[in-house]
Protein backbone atom coordinates (compact mmCIF):
# COMPACT_ATOMS: atom_id res chain seq x y z
CA UNK A 1 0.00 0.00 0.00
CA UNK A 2 2.79 2.38 0.99
CA UNK A 3 4.65 1.50 -2.23
CA UNK A 4 1.56 2.29 -4.30
CA UNK A 5 1.19 5.68 -2.60
CA UNK A 6 4.87 6.46 -3.20
CA UNK A 7 4.54 5.50 -6.86
CA UNK A 8 1.44 7.68 -7.23
CA UNK A 9 3.24 10.62 -5.63
CA UNK A 10 6.20 10.14 -7.97
CA UNK A 11 3.92 10.19 -11.00
CA UNK A 12 2.25 13.40 -9.80
CA UNK A 13 5.65 15.02 -9.16
CA UNK A 14 6.91 14.11 -12.65
CA UNK A 15 3.73 15.50 -14.18
CA UNK A 16 4.18 18.79 -12.30
CA UNK A 17 7.81 19.07 -13.40
CA UNK A 18 6.93 18.36 -17.02
CA UNK A 19 4.17 20.96 -16.89
CA UNK A 20 6.69 23.58 -15.73
CA UNK A 21 9.30 22.44 -18.23
CA UNK A 22 7.02 22.68 -21.23
CA UNK A 23 5.39 26.05 -20.71
CA UNK A 24 2.43 27.30 -22.68
CA UNK A 25 4.81 29.17 -25.03
CA UNK A 26 6.36 25.87 -26.05
CA UNK A 27 3.05 24.03 -26.28
CA UNK A 28 1.72 26.67 -28.65
CA UNK A 29 4.38 25.58 -31.15
CA UNK A 30 3.58 21.88 -30.88
CA UNK A 31 1.77 20.47 -33.95
CA UNK A 32 -1.82 19.40 -33.22
CA UNK A 33 -2.20 15.79 -32.18
CA UNK A 34 1.45 15.57 -31.04
CA UNK A 35 2.55 14.75 -27.52
CA UNK A 36 4.37 17.91 -26.33
CA UNK A 37 6.90 15.94 -24.28
CA UNK A 38 7.80 13.69 -27.20
CA UNK A 39 7.92 16.68 -29.56
CA UNK A 40 10.30 18.64 -27.34
CA UNK A 41 12.53 15.61 -26.80
CA UNK A 42 12.75 15.01 -30.57
CA UNK A 43 13.59 18.69 -31.14
CA UNK A 44 16.38 18.57 -28.58
CA UNK A 45 17.78 15.42 -30.16
CA UNK A 46 17.86 17.04 -33.60
CA UNK A 47 19.54 20.18 -32.22
CA UNK A 48 22.19 18.13 -30.46
CA UNK A 49 22.82 16.11 -33.63
CA UNK A 50 23.24 19.32 -35.67
CA UNK A 51 25.71 20.79 -33.17
CA UNK A 52 27.68 17.55 -32.97
CA UNK A 53 27.79 17.36 -36.78
CA UNK A 54 29.10 20.94 -37.00
CA UNK A 55 31.75 20.25 -34.37
CA UNK A 56 32.91 17.15 -36.27
CA UNK A 57 33.03 19.01 -39.59
CA UNK A 58 36.72 19.01 -40.63
CA UNK A 59 36.28 22.53 -42.05
CA UNK A 60 36.34 24.04 -38.58
CA UNK A 61 39.68 22.45 -37.72
CA UNK A 62 41.34 24.00 -40.77
CA UNK A 63 40.29 27.65 -40.63
CA UNK A 64 43.18 30.13 -40.60
CA UNK A 65 43.92 33.60 -41.87
CA UNK A 66 47.41 34.35 -43.17
CA UNK A 67 48.59 31.21 -41.36
CA UNK A 68 47.36 32.70 -38.08
CA UNK A 69 44.84 30.89 -35.91
CA UNK A 70 41.20 31.93 -35.88
CA UNK A 71 39.82 31.42 -32.33
CA UNK A 72 36.83 29.29 -33.25
CA UNK A 73 36.64 27.94 -29.70
CA UNK A 74 35.00 31.30 -28.97
CA UNK A 75 31.27 30.82 -29.79
CA UNK A 76 30.90 34.49 -30.76
CA UNK A 77 33.70 34.23 -33.33
CA UNK A 78 32.29 31.02 -34.78
CA UNK A 79 28.76 32.43 -34.98
CA UNK A 80 29.96 35.60 -36.70
CA UNK A 81 32.03 33.65 -39.22
CA UNK A 82 29.03 31.43 -39.95
CA UNK A 83 26.97 34.54 -40.67
CA UNK A 84 29.34 35.71 -43.41
CA UNK A 85 29.88 32.23 -44.82
CA UNK A 86 26.13 32.11 -45.42
CA UNK A 87 26.19 35.55 -47.08
CA UNK A 88 28.78 34.36 -49.60
CA UNK A 89 27.15 30.96 -50.19
CA UNK A 90 25.58 30.09 -53.53
CA UNK A 91 22.15 30.02 -51.88
CA UNK A 92 22.53 33.74 -51.14
CA UNK A 93 24.50 34.93 -54.19
CA UNK A 94 23.05 32.66 -56.91
CA UNK A 95 25.97 33.40 -59.23
CA UNK A 96 29.36 32.02 -60.26
CA UNK A 97 30.73 35.44 -61.22
CA UNK A 98 32.96 35.71 -58.13
CA UNK A 99 34.64 32.39 -58.93
CA UNK A 100 35.11 33.27 -62.61
CA UNK A 101 36.83 36.55 -61.69
CA UNK A 102 38.89 34.83 -59.00
CA UNK A 103 40.21 32.30 -61.50
CA UNK A 104 41.20 35.10 -63.84
CA UNK A 105 42.78 37.60 -61.44
CA UNK A 106 43.85 35.94 -58.19
CA UNK A 107 46.84 33.99 -59.55
CA UNK A 108 48.36 37.25 -60.83
CA UNK A 109 47.67 39.03 -57.55
CA UNK A 110 49.11 36.16 -55.47
CA UNK A 111 52.32 36.12 -57.50
CA UNK A 112 52.94 39.83 -56.87
CA UNK A 113 52.12 39.58 -53.16
CA UNK A 114 54.48 36.62 -52.78
CA UNK A 115 57.34 38.67 -54.24
CA UNK A 116 56.96 41.03 -51.25
CA UNK A 117 56.55 38.27 -48.67
CA UNK A 118 52.84 38.98 -48.16
CA UNK A 119 50.73 35.93 -47.15
CA UNK A 120 48.61 34.59 -49.99
CA UNK A 121 45.33 35.11 -48.13
CA UNK A 122 45.63 38.85 -48.78
CA UNK A 123 44.80 38.20 -52.42
CA UNK A 124 41.16 38.01 -51.33
CA UNK A 125 41.09 41.66 -50.21
CA UNK A 126 40.24 42.99 -53.72
CA UNK A 127 37.35 40.51 -53.88
CA UNK A 128 35.92 41.99 -50.68
CA UNK A 129 36.84 45.59 -51.51
CA UNK A 130 35.77 45.89 -55.14
CA UNK A 131 34.48 42.50 -56.30
CA UNK A 132 37.52 42.69 -58.61
CA UNK A 133 35.85 45.50 -60.53
CA UNK A 134 38.25 48.48 -60.97
CA UNK A 135 35.35 50.83 -61.67
CA UNK A 136 34.12 50.46 -58.09
CA UNK A 137 34.34 53.67 -56.04
CA UNK A 138 33.25 54.82 -52.61
CA UNK A 139 31.78 58.05 -51.25
CA UNK A 140 35.16 58.66 -49.56
CA UNK A 141 36.94 58.71 -52.93
CA UNK A 142 38.43 55.21 -52.75
CA UNK A 143 38.72 53.50 -56.12
CA UNK A 144 40.18 50.69 -58.17
CA UNK A 145 40.78 47.03 -57.38
CA UNK A 146 42.25 47.70 -53.93
CA UNK A 147 40.06 50.73 -53.13
CA UNK A 148 42.90 53.16 -52.46
CA UNK A 149 42.01 56.72 -51.54
CA UNK A 150 43.98 59.14 -53.75
CA UNK A 151 46.42 60.28 -51.02
CA UNK A 152 47.44 56.73 -50.05
CA UNK A 153 47.66 55.70 -53.71
CA UNK A 154 50.09 58.54 -54.45
CA UNK A 155 52.08 57.76 -51.29
CA UNK A 156 52.79 54.29 -52.69
CA UNK A 157 53.68 55.40 -56.20
CA UNK A 158 50.40 55.42 -58.10
CA UNK A 159 49.37 58.25 -60.38
CA UNK A 160 45.90 59.62 -59.69
CA UNK A 161 44.93 62.70 -61.68
CA UNK A 162 42.52 63.87 -64.34
CA UNK A 163 44.35 61.92 -67.06
CA UNK A 164 45.61 58.74 -65.35
CA UNK A 165 44.35 56.58 -62.51
CA UNK A 166 46.77 53.76 -61.74
CA UNK A 167 44.36 52.39 -59.13
CA UNK A 168 42.50 50.77 -62.03
CA UNK A 169 45.63 48.97 -63.22
CA UNK A 170 45.72 45.53 -61.57
CA UNK A 171 49.50 45.09 -61.66
CA UNK A 172 50.46 48.59 -60.54
CA UNK A 173 47.83 48.78 -57.80
CA UNK A 174 48.76 45.34 -56.45
CA UNK A 175 52.42 46.37 -56.18
CA UNK A 176 51.29 49.47 -54.28
CA UNK A 177 49.02 47.42 -52.02
CA UNK A 178 51.86 45.00 -51.25
CA UNK A 179 54.11 47.89 -50.20
CA UNK A 180 51.35 49.30 -48.00
CA UNK A 181 50.64 45.90 -46.39
CA UNK A 182 54.32 45.40 -45.70
CA UNK A 183 54.53 48.81 -44.03
CA UNK A 184 51.51 47.97 -41.87
CA UNK A 185 53.13 44.70 -40.83
CA UNK A 186 56.23 46.55 -39.70
CA UNK A 187 53.91 48.68 -37.59
CA UNK A 188 51.69 45.96 -36.09
CA UNK A 189 53.63 42.69 -36.42
CA UNK A 190 50.40 40.72 -36.80
CA UNK A 191 48.82 39.89 -40.16
CA UNK A 192 45.25 39.87 -38.86
CA UNK A 193 45.73 43.36 -37.47
CA UNK A 194 47.31 44.35 -40.79
CA UNK A 195 44.09 43.40 -42.58
CA UNK A 196 42.04 45.43 -40.10
CA UNK A 197 44.40 48.39 -40.44
CA UNK A 198 44.11 48.21 -44.24
CA UNK A 199 40.41 48.81 -43.80
CA UNK A 200 40.27 51.39 -41.00
CA UNK A 201 43.75 52.94 -41.15
CA UNK A 202 46.78 52.34 -38.97
CA UNK A 203 46.26 55.36 -36.73
CA UNK A 204 42.65 54.54 -35.94
CA UNK A 205 43.45 50.91 -35.17
CA UNK A 206 46.32 51.90 -32.87
CA UNK A 207 43.99 54.18 -30.91
CA UNK A 208 41.47 51.36 -30.50
CA UNK A 209 44.18 48.98 -29.28
CA UNK A 210 45.53 51.53 -26.80
CA UNK A 211 42.08 52.50 -25.52
CA UNK A 212 40.78 48.92 -25.15
CA UNK A 213 43.98 47.29 -23.93
CA UNK A 214 43.97 44.30 -26.27
CA UNK A 215 45.87 43.47 -29.45
CA UNK A 216 43.56 40.68 -30.54
CA UNK A 217 41.43 41.63 -33.54
CA UNK A 218 38.75 39.21 -32.36
CA UNK A 219 38.49 40.92 -28.96
CA UNK A 220 38.56 44.51 -30.18
CA UNK A 221 35.33 46.49 -30.36
CA UNK A 222 35.68 48.12 -33.79
CA UNK A 223 33.28 49.87 -36.13
CA UNK A 224 30.88 47.56 -37.95
CA UNK A 225 32.78 47.51 -41.25
CA UNK A 226 36.21 46.84 -39.73
CA UNK A 227 34.78 44.44 -37.15
CA UNK A 228 33.46 42.26 -39.97
CA UNK A 229 36.35 42.79 -42.41
CA UNK A 230 38.53 39.78 -41.57
CA UNK A 231 35.46 37.56 -41.31
CA UNK A 232 34.52 38.55 -44.85
CA UNK A 233 38.02 37.80 -46.15
CA UNK A 234 38.04 34.38 -44.48
CA UNK A 235 34.56 33.67 -45.85
CA UNK A 236 35.52 34.62 -49.41
CA UNK A 237 38.64 32.47 -49.11
CA UNK A 238 36.56 29.52 -47.88
CA UNK A 239 33.90 29.85 -50.57
CA UNK A 240 36.46 30.13 -53.38
CA UNK A 241 38.70 27.32 -52.13
CA UNK A 242 35.86 24.97 -51.12
CA UNK A 243 32.97 25.76 -53.50
CA UNK A 244 31.23 22.42 -52.98
CA UNK A 245 30.91 23.05 -49.24
CA UNK A 246 28.98 26.26 -49.87
CA UNK A 247 26.60 25.19 -52.60
CA UNK A 248 28.59 25.88 -55.77
CA UNK A 249 27.77 22.44 -57.19
CA UNK A 250 28.78 23.13 -60.78
CA UNK A 251 32.30 24.08 -59.71
CA UNK A 252 32.51 21.08 -57.42
CA UNK A 253 31.64 18.77 -60.33
CA UNK A 254 34.15 20.52 -62.60
CA UNK A 255 36.90 20.10 -59.99
CA UNK A 256 36.04 16.42 -59.63
CA UNK A 257 36.15 15.89 -63.40
CA UNK A 258 39.57 17.56 -63.60
CA UNK A 259 40.92 15.41 -60.76
CA UNK A 260 39.64 12.27 -62.49
CA UNK A 261 41.23 13.30 -65.79
CA UNK A 262 44.57 13.91 -64.04
CA UNK A 263 44.38 10.54 -62.29
CA UNK A 264 43.83 8.76 -65.62
CA UNK A 265 46.87 10.38 -67.29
Amino acid sequence: MIKNKALACSIVLVAVLLTKLYSSSNVDNVPKGTNPVAWEFDKQQKTTATVDSAERDPYWSDVTFAEEEVPLDDPAVKTKLNTYLKRFSYKKIQSYKMHRKANEYLPRIAKILASYGIPEDFKYIPVVESDLDPRTSSHKGAGGYWQFIPATARLYGLRVNGDVDDRMDLTKSTHAAAKYLKALHREFGDWTLVAAAYNVGGGSLKRSIRRQGTESYYDLNLNKETGSYVYKIISVKSVIEHPDRFGYRRLAKANTDVQEDVAMM
